[in-house]
């Protein structure tokens, strides 16, 4: 086998396996905090909300490291290595404030995970003339394919069989380093005079609110998603198969996200998986039956799978090259972490007070918002077009 297919095996097998784990532990961890850890609505929004806001602090923390030692495949194995061992060990813990404590650990390292290795991939898909998403599809697939599983096996063995996932597939992550590509060794982030820059840049600033409203929204229904399938009468296994048809249909159209970029054009992407979304939580909110609640879910194909790629498609267009390792960065933080702490936090106060109804329906709302932000977007990249056509 020659060093590109290795490498390019390395780079799906590393999304595959890394998206596996996340999709054996998070969407059930909620579930277990209730049914054996026997929490609160309030006290699983809170323990579910750490990671995003931990996240924020976290990547820049593990930018600097990566920047110091100019090794990110030997910061991305230390951060696997104690990923997979804390996340074992909150098997172990039986106290609220004990657990608050781990997660925030696992939260720490496990921050450094995703945008470590997407930064190899970038610089790999660019250097090769590829496209992000037909790696990131892996990633979407594992994802399915371990709350599937996860969802048979908790029914069948317990919930606990989650955290033996997550921590196996974290470390066959780990045999999958070596053959990655250095490239990412050559990337330098210069937080500081990148972040002056891109405030200073209405439209991608407008593009940060908009991923914040729109992503939010989806990180924090891989947490409350159980408990909706649960509210509608879903078993387990019924949360397994509902999680595979959704993260499931993502790989495909994230296969077919370049073609679609390149017909309809960034913007017009972004706004109607936007739409989709937003009507997808809000639909959620009148309480369909669970077979039409499993059909609906492969329109997270749509909203995801085409989002994520032409969001790192709008990043790659619309900053100056020498800023965009610290505009995706910032993308991350954002929508991954502050968005998505935003959403599991209040989502989780709102399931505790009213219903789990009703935090979908917080969700249509600020999906909503996104979907007009993303309005504002197009109309700022209309002007900017005028004015340069005019001669401004």
């Amino acid at each position: 086998m020659n060093s590109h297919k290795r490498t390019s095996l390395s780079l799906k097998g590393f999304n595959l396996f890394s998206f596996f784990a996340f999709g054996s532990l998070f969407p059930l961890l909620g579930v277990y905090f209730k049914e054996v850890a026997g929490l609160s609505g309030t006290e699983i929004g809170t323990l579910m909300s750490l990671s995003p806001v931990v996240m924020i602090f976290a990547q820049p923390m593990w930018g600097v490291i990566t920047d110091f030692t100019r090794k990110p495949k030997h910061v991305l194995a230390v951060s696997l290595l104690f990923t997979a061992l804390i996340g074992y060990a909150v098997l172990f813990i039986g106290t609220y404030g004990s657990l608050i404590i781990m997660l925030i650990l696992l939260a720490l390292f496990q921050s450094a995970i995703v945008p470590i290795s997407d930064s190899i991939l970038l610089n790999y898909v660019n250097k090769t003339n590829q496209e992000y998403g037909n790696y990131r599809l892996f990633g979407a697939i594992g994802f399915a394919l371990a709350v599937y599983m996860m969802g048979k096996l908790s029914e069948m063995s317990g919930v606990s069989v989650i955290f033996y996932s997550f921590a196996l597939s974290l470390l066959l992550c780990l045999l999958l380093i070596r053959s990655m590509p250095r490239e990412g060794e050559l990337l330098k982030v210069d937080l500081r005079s990148g972040l002056s820059h891109l405030i200073r840049m209405p439209k991608y600033m407008v593009f940060l609110v908009t991923t914040f409203l729109v992503f939010g929204p989806i990180f924090a229904n891989n947490f409350y998603f159980s408990f909706y399938i649960q509210g509608i009468g879903g078993t387990l296994a019924g949360v397994g198969i509902a999680f595979l048809l959704a993260a499931g249909s993502e790989a495909p159209f994230m296969k077919l996200a370049g073609f679609a970029l390149r017909k309809f054009g960034v913007i017009h992407i972004m706004m109607f998986a936007t739409a989709v979304s937003a009507l997808r939580w809000m639909f959620y909110f009148f309480q369909p039956s669970i077979t039409v609640v499993l059909i609906t879910t492969v329109v997270q194909g749509f909203s995801v799978g085409l989002f994520i790629p032409a969001a790192i498609e709008y990043i790659r267009d619309n900053t100056p090259p020498d800023v965009r390792a610290t505009a995706v960065s910032l993308y991350t933080a954002v929508g991954n972490g502050l968005g998505a702490w935003f959403c599991t936090f209040l989502g989780g106060m709102i399931f505790d007070k009213y219903s789990i109804f009703i935090t979908y329906l917080f969700f249509g709302i600020l999906s909503f918002a996104g979907l007009f932000m993303i309005g504002i977007l197009m109309r700022l990249q209309s002007r900017e077009k005028l004015g340069l056509s005019s001669g401004i």
